[in-house]
């Protein structure tokens, strides 16, 4: 579902802020996959997302999804293969609408519009049951402004609406660094549900390392613009936090991981 192969992304070339975000970074998603990505402080972590989703080119590599070479693609003709939650619980929701009419916007991605705005009696069905199984008590609260919403209920809205077309990827960029551990990991549980229940192939950075183990079917861990530990199924399962960073010192040569890991 997803080829990255041997990109390279430097910003600031030939001056002295140069910095190489992305060394030669391959990578394979099979359809279904979910890989927890976990590394330090300008590892490249959200370097690679966002090369994955257009924000900027790579210099060098190619990027594939379902088949398509989306290497110099921009990021808005990318949107129709994506689906996208920010660490910021204040993007990827109009605040000033109501719930349901964004979950309307959402419902109509990639479609023709045309002059009318409506909103059918099955539509508003359709979306209360979405939203009663999220459990958050937002399926009375159609007509809501979004705005009004917590943090971690605008969270699970908005994987509602970037699952709600069932992308061909789904990005997932620190969506519960934001929030209070209870709210953080409601919002994974609702991830969870949402990534199994759609099969949908997920990329999700994190930077808690128990998240990383106990989310999703495969973990690489980045260092220096490079991927330098990749496990998945029953070696991945039976991880533990200390074993984690035995394997990433290994690998990279050190052993120095970032306050924030060891703090999550």
């Amino acid at each position: 579902m997803l080829e990255v192969k041997n990109i390279f992304k430097t910003f600031n070339a030939h001056t002295v802020n140069e910095k190489c975000a992305l060394q030669g970074v391959d990578l394979q998603l099979n359809e279904g996959d979910f890989v927890t990505v976990i590394g330090g402080n300008g590892a490249g972590k959200s370097t690679l997302l966002n090369a994955v989703a257009g924000v900027w080119p790579v210099d060098d590599g190619s990027i594939t999804i379902d088949g398509v070479d989306v290497t110099h693609l921009p990021e808005y003709k990318r949107a129709k293969f994506i689906g996208r939650v920010f660490q910021d619980p204040m993007m990827g929701t109009a605040p000033t609408m109501q719930i349901e009419e964004n979950l309307a916007l959402a419902a109509r991605r990639g479609q023709a519009r045309g002059l009318g705005w409506h909103i059918s009696k099955e539509e508003r069905e359709q979306y209360r049951q979405l939203l009663k199984d999220l459990d958050l008590g937002l399926e009375d609260r159609l007509t809501s402004k979004v705005g009004l919403l917590s943090g971690g209920q605008r969270q699970a809205l908005t994987l509602l609406m970037a699952s709600l077309k069932k992308p061909k990827l789904l990005l997932l960029d620190e969506h519960t660094a934001a929030l209070d551990p209870k709210t953080a990991a409601k919002v994974l549980e609702i991830s969870d549900r949402i990534v199994l229940e759609n099969n949908l192939t997920t990329m999700m950075v994190t930077h808690n390392m128990k998240d990383a183990i106990a989310h999703g079917n495969r973990l690489i861990m980045m260092h220096e613009g490079r991927i330098v530990v990749d496990v998945s199924g029953e070696r991945k399962k039976n991880l533990t936090v200390p074993e984690l960073l035995e394997l990433f010192n290994r690998a990279s040569g050190t052993d120095v991981v970032s306050d924030k890991m060891l703090l999550a």
